[in-house]
């Protein structure tokens, strides 16, 4: 691949003004920080004179989302009512097993969930521990704990606020006043606040009880119950690479088992019959309340198993390398003095093992015992797994969602069984046999992005986390305040895909799938529509790089001819044949650093736009920071990020509809643990950049739009919500009346002028944009 007609230049005209106006912006980084910047979100909220405005749900109404935990009240009969903490969705509460579903935390600095606890003498009480522990990538972070003494009416954060993620909390029974906490710490960054915190004031005060280092949390927790001065405590030494997944490394020694005997006073590790520390990953643990001394431990082990078949794929298609061992359970007769592994013993079992958590296992490392038969356990991977027999054979439990993460067995009746998976929760009565999932009343779908078509009445593309692509529509016949939630259907596109849709012929939806795979559908025949695609990404010679492509990478259409798409890998890449034919229109934009090549495609495009008003105007942003543009269709390229923070992900950038100079970027800090709020504007075509972020108070920023209608209104989409100004950047507002929520997209529908939000963990919102720009063109 030759670049000789390009010319990249990184023009020295503009060092002085580097110099001299340098956008100095701290990071933000401590949680109280972030509780009192929330704050301030409230206090806007309470004093926005948009507060009002109704934000509808438009669905999905026939599918749920990821759910991280469960909790009933007992005993089942005299009570119907369930707790479900949702990953990104905050927690939500049935008192009819599950007729219906109510949200209970809804608003608070962050509503991404990692455990809940219930009072076990007092059901009205109910610990909440924020920071989803199995960090995903699109994970938010936590910040501390939450308690309700009123089954959810009112709360009150009881600290913790640093941790970003918890994994477990555990409830002394005899002493509700004392409470435990395993704290996995920052899913990006090292920091000191993990491993094992102790209350013993109901959360007044909190000790760390067991400390490793600041790459080791404590990752599960387990008490004996008839003796609770005795827990058990895993530990696990990770960090969330932007290149790659958490995984052990050679200088790894803190993942582990601790036991102690007297309270959390002192612990000792319990290692003997597991493997090196440097390969155990993530580990979970129970144990049997009815014979206590009988515990179990679920490693993700990082032992070689075997090389990969040649052909041998990843769970999203990449090529595989050395398979590991992954889920391996091992069992304790002596409370944890030695530990035997009873699984995987034979071929089929061992084979049975490797698949068990794909090549995630750091996802999962659930385990629970039956409380009243040591043999019987449970784990959580791709399926809901059962064994029998101490875990020497297992078999997956049918009727659900994949990817699971919670499981409630009810002490009273252990054929009662509460489960959580990336689809919502489900009920057996049977002990496994058959489920009840509640599908269509608990609405926590992760949407990634939100696009729309042309037709009358207009859909609404997106892509959902481990659900795929979907489309709904937006039926405005009843009133644009009447928008009825609707059951969405399946669309071309994965997981993580972005949609484009030909505003003129309005059945061809182009989407691109995770890590950049590209296709053109045609919807004509609706259900048929998956006989009507076209994979369109071009190959490559096995001299040249490989094609580097985000998880969800950016693909527009021009807005000068939809027939012309613009694609981002590393490269900007160009059809003007609907993706028939492709052309490399830049070089790398990324830092293409060998040394931040892993098993996560990373230095990628992350963002695209074109000026509306000038083809050939492009601007191109990255994961790691990087933001070009091109004056000339791509013959030459010029990096424009003077002055502002380096390797930011760039969340989005906005082409100007109104000034052919002007141009808008976000920048988004979540993968440095960073909640500062980077909002930009240029009127020189990024050659110098202002602050336009003013009194929006918290982020990271996901995205900007301009108005369709009014050059001065602009939307802000962030892990709080939506804030919009109305006078170009000098104030702003909080649109609305949504929960906390974290707004991934924003649309404005150019036609019927509707706002269109994708959220993660509360799906599809629409609101009447008329109510914001007076629904006709104002003096420019």
């Amino acid at each position: 691949m030759k670049f000789n007609k390009f010319l990249l230049t990184f023009s020295l005209v503009f060092l002085a003004i580097i110099l001299t106006n340098a956008q100095q912006k701290s990071p933000v980084t401590e949680g109280q920080t972030r509780l009192m910047l929330y704050r301030q979100h409230l206090n806007m909220l309470a004093s926005s004179s948009l507060k009002d405005l109704h934000w509808q749900y438009l669905g999905p109404t026939n599918i749920s989302g990821r759910c991280t935990d469960v909790e009933a009240v007992r005993p089942r009969g005299k009570s119907y009512t369930i707790y479900v903490a949702v990953s990104s969705g905050g927690v939500w509460k049935t008192v009819n097993e599950g007729v219906s579903w109510e949200p209970v935390f809804e608003q608070a600095v962050t509503t991404d969930i990692g455990d809940i606890a219930l009072d076990p003498t007092d059901p009205d009480v109910l610990w909440v521990g924020t920071g989803e522990a199995n960090i995903f990538r699109s994970s938010m972070a936590g910040c501390g704990l939450y308690k309700t003494t009123d089954g959810g009416e009112s709360w009150e954060h009881m600290g913790l606020e640093n941790t970003n993620t918890i994994a477990r909390i555990i409830i002394d029974p005899a002493n509700t006043d004392i409470v435990y906490v395993a704290a996995s710490g920052h899913e990006w960054t090292d920091n000191p606040e993990r491993g094992i915190y102790k209350t013993t004031d109901g959360g007044k005060t909190w000790k760390q009880v067991l400390y490793v280092n600041d790459r080791t949390g404590g990752c599960d927790l387990v008490m004996d119950p008839g003796n609770t001065d005795v827990l058990y405590a895993t530990t696990w030494e990770r960090l969330r690479r932007k290149w790659n997944d958490p995984r052990t490394e050679n200088d790894y020694t803190g993942s582990g088992i601790w036991k102690t005997t007297d309270g959390g006073k002192n612990w000792k590790q319990i290692n003997t019959g597991l493997p090196p520390a440097n390969k155990r990953g993530r580990i979970g643990i129970d144990l049997c309340a009815s014979r206590p001394e009988v515990v179990y431990a679920f490693v993700d082990n990082y032992e070689m198993a075997r090389d990969a078949a040649y052909d041998e794929v990843d769970s999203y298609g990449r090529p595989r390398g050395k398979v590991i061992k992954g889920a391996t359970i091992y069992r304790s007769d002596d409370a944890g003095e030695k530990w035997t592994q009873t699984s995987g013993l034979t071929e089929e079992m061992k084979s049975y093992m490797e698949r068990h958590s794909a090549t995630y296992g750091w996802v999962f490392g659930q385990i629970r015992v039956d409380p009243l038969d040591e043999h019987t356990i449970y784990t959580m991977g791709l399926a809901l797994n059962v064994s029998t027999d101490g875990g020497r054979t297992f078999e997956r439990l049918p009727g659900m969602h994949g990817d699971h993460h919670g499981l409630w067995i009810d002490p009273d009746n252990t054929d009662y069984l509460l489960n959580t998976n990336d689809g919502g929760i489900c009920v057996s009565y049977d002990r496994g046999k058959n489920w009840r999932c509640f599908l269509d009343n608990l609405p926590v779908a992760q949407f990634f992005n939100v696009n729309y078509d042309m037709k009358d009445p207009f859909r609404v593309y997106g892509s959902i986390q481990d659900h795929g692509s979907m489309y709904g529509v937006v039926d405005l016949s009843n009133g644009r305040d009447k928008v009825p939630a609707v059951e969405f259907n399946w669309a071309p596109g994965g997981e993580g895909s972005s949609h484009a849709i030909h505003p003129e012929d309005t059945d061809i939806v182009f989407s691109a799938g995770f890590y950049g795979s590209i296709q053109r559908t045609d919807m004509d025949g609706e259900g048929q529509w998956r006989k009507h695609t076209k994979s369109m990404l071009p190959k490559t010679y096995p001299e040249e790089p490989r094609l580097r492509g985000q998880w969800i990478a950016p693909f527009i259409l021009s807005p000068h001819n939809p027939d012309i798409l613009y694609h981002g890998m590393q490269y900007v890449m160009m059809s003007r044949d609907r993706g028939d034919t492709w052309a490399y229109i830049s070089p790398d934009l990324t830092h293409n650093d060998p040394k931040k090549m892993g098993d996560i495609s990373y230095q990628t495009l992350t963002s695209i736009s074109e000026s509306p008003l000038k083809f050939g105007l492009l601007y191109a942003g990255t994961d790691g920071g990087r933001l070009h543009r091109t004056k000339d269709g791509g013959d030459t390229w010029t990096e424009i990020l003077a002055g502002l923070p380096e390797h930011k992900w760039i969340s989005r950038v906005e082409a100007s509809r109104y000034d052919m100079g002007t141009v808008y970027m976000t920048q988004n800090g979540k993968r440095d643990d960073d909640f500062q709020v980077y909002v930009w504007r240029s009127s020189d075509f990024g050659d110098t950049w202002e602050d336009l972020s003013g009194n929006i108070p918290i982020g990271p920023v996901n995205v900007i739009r301009e108005d369709p209608l009014d050059p001065k209104i602009l939307y802000v989409g962030t892990d709080i919500g939506v804030y919009v100004t109305k006078d170009g950047g000098e104030t702003w507002e909080v649109l609305g009346d949504l929960p906390s929520t974290y707004v991934h997209d924003l649309v404005i529908h150019p036609r019927d002028n509707m706002i269109i939000i994708a959220t993660h963990g509360r799906g599809i919102w629409v609101l009447d944009g008329d109510m914001v720009n007076g629904g006709k063109p104002q003096n420019q």
